[in-house]
């Protein structure tokens, strides 16, 4: 670590320390040259892979966007805004566990997919429309019944 007074590159460290929020290594450090003290944080870097859009274009992933689209799909549904951090949170690990340096849009669509037909049925038809583009009734009724098969299944494998 170069001193950042007088760019001097030995600058051993007095003290190492957990920050308060645990988040970070806190050490100070003093210059062998100049003999000013200054502390560096060390953090964890995570970085989110870039989402490529069905136009090809990419950007960076925005975790607002992803909350908004949850809460417009999930809008005057019983779903308590924890389960929707949590949702949120599952989706973020899953692209953070695939190493991908970039994931097409389509991908994290199918994710948050998932994650609305665990929370609310409802809201999972809702994005379900949206997203898939259905283009008449029948599309929305095959949504439907996948819902309730899935649905009976459940409930039967609880009555076995």
């Amino acid at each position: 670590m170069k001193c950042p007074f007088c760019n001097h590159d030995d600058t051993p460290v007095l003290d190492t320390r957990l920050s308060e929020e645990g988040d970070a290594i806190r050490r100070r450090r003093r210059c062998a040259n100049c003999d000013k003290r200054f502390t560096t944080y060390e953090r964890i870097e995570l970085t989110m892979p870039v989402i490529v859009k069905k136009n090809g274009s990419r950007s960076e992933f925005d975790p607002s966007k992803l909350r908004a689209s949850l809460m417009l799909a999930l809008r005057k549904r019983p779903v308590s805004a924890e389960a929707v951090d949590a949702a949120i949170q599952s989706i973020q690990e899953k692209l953070l566990s695939s190493g991908a340096r970039e994931v097409v849009s389509g991908q994290v669509g199918e994710l948050v997919m998932r994650e609305l037909k665990r929370l609310d049925k409802i809201a999972y038809i809702r994005f379900a429309s949206v997203y898939k583009s259905f283009e008449d009734v029948t599309e929305f009724q095959d949504a439907i019944a996948e819902v309730g098969q899935e649905r009976k299944a459940a409930a039967k494998k609880r009555n076995d």
